[in-house]
């Protein structure tokens, strides 16, 4: 999948893109993360991505722009799940960087991303971390809700979770880790019922899948 097509798909022709000196050093030096993260890009933020989260952070938190900036993650994050054309662009390593800086950014434009998201997208991927996205997004989340002193959580469920059911599953998680507690929700139909909660490294699981299996542990050790 070319950028171009990516740009079809959303709708508009390539534009062009601003640029600013985040990670210039790492970009003079030409290094590429792309090829390495294609297919795993989905884990634990890696360094690169951390230090571009914090410079987002430092950027965005000067221009008091912190919640401006997490809304703009979260648009392009729904995008990034909606789209797998978006997906297979980002992560080429056989696309020029510069093309793809523009595509990305032109895709962020049209989704409503605030100058210094696109920008960030923008040099990102010039400098061919385009990959990373997904993972330097969590890690800008994880800098603003330390900064407002929360914790982050992954609340994932066999099913959407009413209002109702997610502050009580909030609730408890900070009682139990005695902070405020953020939470990001999603769905995975193979979980069957219930849900699994992540915090940093420690994982909850309650879902149905989870019992099935050591059900199943038990039967073949019996």
């Amino acid at each position: 999948m070319s950028c171009a097509a990516v740009l079809v798909a959303f709708g508009f022709s390539p534009s062009g893109v601003i640029f600013v000196g985040l990670a210039a050093g790492e970009a003079a030096s030409g290094g590429s993360s792309e090829t390495d993260v294609a297919q795993t890009f989905d884990g634990e933020a890696s360094e690169a991505a951390a230090r571009y989260a914090q410079a987002v952070f430092d950027l965005a938190k000067q221009a008091k722009a912190l919640d401006a900036v997490e809304q703009d993650f979260a648009k392009f994050d729904q995008a990034w799940k909606a789209s797998a054309d978006l997906r297979e662009a980002a992560r080429s390593p056989l696309i020029d960087p510069q093309e793809k800086a523009k595509a990305l950014t032109a895709v962020a434009a049209k989704l409503g991303v605030s100058e210094l998201g696109r920008k960030l997208i923008g040099v990102v991927a010039q400098n061919r971390r385009a990959a990373e996205l997904p993972s330097i997004a969590s890690a800008y989340r994880a800098l603003v809700q330390r900064d407002r002193g929360a914790r982050q959580a992954e609340i994932v469920s066999a099913r959407p979770l009413a209002p109702a059911e997610q502050t009580a599953i909030v609730e408890a998680l900070g009682k139990q880790l005695g902070a405020k507690v953020e939470a990001e929700t999603s769905v995975d139909a193979s979980l069957i019922g219930g849900f699994v909660v992540r915090v940093g490294s420690r994982q909850f699981d309650a879902s149905i899948k989870a019992k099935l299996d050591a059900l199943r542990l038990q039967l073949k050790s019996a």
